[in-house]
């Protein structure tokens, strides 16, 4: 191949780029298209009458039933305060990572009320509870909340006592004689 083939293909190539691009807007503007799908699918917003939005948290054998509203990020438990209720600080940062995750800390006010499990199961089931309650508040919220992994509910539960066992599993005490 010679200099002056290679300098036409060039020349060529440079036709061919602005002819296309002098085609592809006309072709959009020819042919309206359907408007294309948003890459997630935008939930609608779930709220209540009084600005409040619910679900229901579940972690081991506790239930709790979330409501959250906007807010001072005040969060009540049956009742009480959390530092209260859950005097763990372990547990109280359990049940504000719903909120840090999606950069939402102290804008929400919680009410929640909590039947079954030990304190830590509560907490859990409080966690999930808000998750859920505030992905329906904020849909857009959804995606960063269920990425980290705060919309599953954990399945695990305590196994039942079995016949003949000390506990679950746990024989009781060998006796050789």
């Amino acid at each position: 191949m010679s200099d002056t083939d290679t300098v036409s293909s060039l020349a060529d190539l440079k036709d061919l780029t602005s002819a296309a691009a002098a085609a592809a807007p006309a072709a959009t503007t020819e042919a309206p298209r359907a408007p294309s799908a948003p890459a997630a699918p935008l939930r609608e917003r779930e709220v209540d009458a009084q600005g409040r939005s619910y679900a229901t948290g579940r972690r081991k054998d506790a239930v709790a039933r979330v409501w959250i509203k906007p807010g001072s990020g005040k969060i009540t438990v049956n009742g009480r305060d959390q530092e209260v209720y859950f005097a763990r600080p372990t547990l109280r940062l359990v049940i504000n990572q719903p909120f840090e995750v999606a950069d939402r800390s102290g804008q929400y006010d919680v009410v929640a009320t909590v039947k079954g499990g030990g304190l830590s199961g509560q907490a859990g089931a409080v966690k999930h509870g808000i998750s859920q309650a505030l992905s329906k508040f904020e849909p857009a919220l959804r995606g960063a909340v269920k990425a980290a992994g705060f919309l599953t509910r954990d399945p695990r539960v305590v196994e039942r006592k079995k016949y003949g066992k000390a506990k679950a599993r746990k024989s009781f005490q060998f006796s050789k004689r």
